[in-house]
């Protein structure tokens, strides 16, 4: 068998190795020559697997290591017989780690604000759950969720009325709630200029070029952008307009990716009728963080100031933003979730409120 993997997948060989040959390729770069003789394709987000791509190739199986589908035409794949995996959820606590570090970084009373989350999927639940935890008010907007989901379910006007908004949701553009530009000029001239906006889901879901012209107008209104509309070519000037800026890697964990292509691996082992075992667990280091607060304690896990600061610098010397945004992904440092850190301190025992809200997010004991 010919499995052709996008380079930046973690953990391939380990979990595909025995099933045939590994190729790797760009995941932005793959095309139809580089799969036409392959049995499988293993991709992320940045791949659009569709027929142009597909058509005459002997792919039986595509899998695709992120929480998003919205790159890859499942109606082809079926109509064509090929069978397809992917991750829901594989990197959603490596999400939540990012907002929580924007909250950290922007928002310093976090904790005593209302936080309204538009999507409340994967990424979205557990980003609810994590805040209802440490006692923080939330209000969800999906409209694909029922009154008994266990979330504080309101309207969309009442979570734009939330002092941060949290976008979540995936990126449609039919149905009967297309998320396709729902953060339009009019939405956004809506939302209150003194709260704080975060996507790490979909770019498109936020009409950039709207975004831009109010951020120009003078708006006070605090952005942070994980995703963009027209990646790679991300726009520069509202880049350098946003309050916090990074490539699309929120979910950029060692932990997230590697969870990704297990799955996959889990996927492909059900199908052909193999049994699905889960990968020895890797011995985890675990690092000890000091911290007097909450904040501090999550800035010292991951400070997303510094994937800011590396992303405004390289585009600064760029000549090309898609290749520099790419090789920004391609290159990003090696980071770990809560679950690698422990909160430890002199005076941990005179700090049981730090310690208990550390143990909810997912640190160590």
């Amino acid at each position: 068998m010919k499995i052709v993997a996008d380079q930046n997948m973690l953990m391939v060989e380990q979990c595909f190795g025995a099933f045939g040959t590994i190729s790797y390729v760009p995941g932005r770069s793959i095309c139809a020559a580089d799969i036409a003789d392959a049995d499988m394709l293993l991709v992320r987000s940045v791949t659009q697997v569709n027929k142009a791509l597909l058509e005459g190739s002997s792919i039986s199986f595509v899998g695709s290591a992120t929480i998003g589908t919205d790159h890859i035409d499942q109606e082809y794949l079926a109509q064509s017989g090929i069978e397809f995996a992917y991750a829901p959820g594989c990197n959603a606590d490596a999400v939540v780690q990012y907002d929580l570090s924007v909250l950290s970084r922007l928002q310093p009373n976090w904790q005593q604000c209302t936080v309204g989350i538009v999507g409340c999927g994967n990424v979205g639940g557990r980003l609810y759950r994590a805040l209802s935890n440490l006692g923080v008010s939330c209000n969800v907007y999906d409209p694909f969720l029922n009154a008994d989901s266990g979330f504080n379910l309101t309207d969309f006007d009442t979570v734009l009325g939330s002092d941060i908004i949290c976008v979540h949701t995936p990126l449609t553009t039919s149905g009967p709630h297309p998320t396709k530009h729902l953060f339009n000029a009019e939405v956004l001239a809506r939302i209150d200029p003194d709260s704080l906006l975060i996507n790490a889901g979909r770019g498109a879901v936020i009409d950039n070029t709207a975004l831009l012209e109010l951020l120009e107008r003078g708006s006070s209104l605090r952005v942070a952008l994980d995703v963009w509309e027209g990646e790679p070519r991300v726009s520069l000037p509202l880049m350098r307009k946003v309050s916090l800026a990074t490539p699309h890697i929120a979910g950029y964990s060692v932990e997230g990716k590697a969870r990704g292509t297990e799955m996959l691996a889990q996927a492909f082992k059900r199908l052909i009728d193999v049994e699905p075992y889960t990968l020895a667990e890797q011995p985890k280091t675990v690092a000890k963080l000091r911290a007097e607060t909450l904040s501090e304690l999550i800035l010292e896990s991951y400070d997303v100031s510094q994937d800011d600061l590396r992303m405004r610098q390289a585009m600064a010397a760029s000549s090309d933003i898609a290749l520099t945004f790419d090789l920004l992904r391609k290159q990003y440092p090696e980071r770990h979730e809560f679950s690698c850190y422990k909160f430890s301190s002199d005076t941990e025992a005179t700090q049981p409120e730090l310690k208990a809200q550390a143990l909810k997010l997912g640190f160590c004991e």
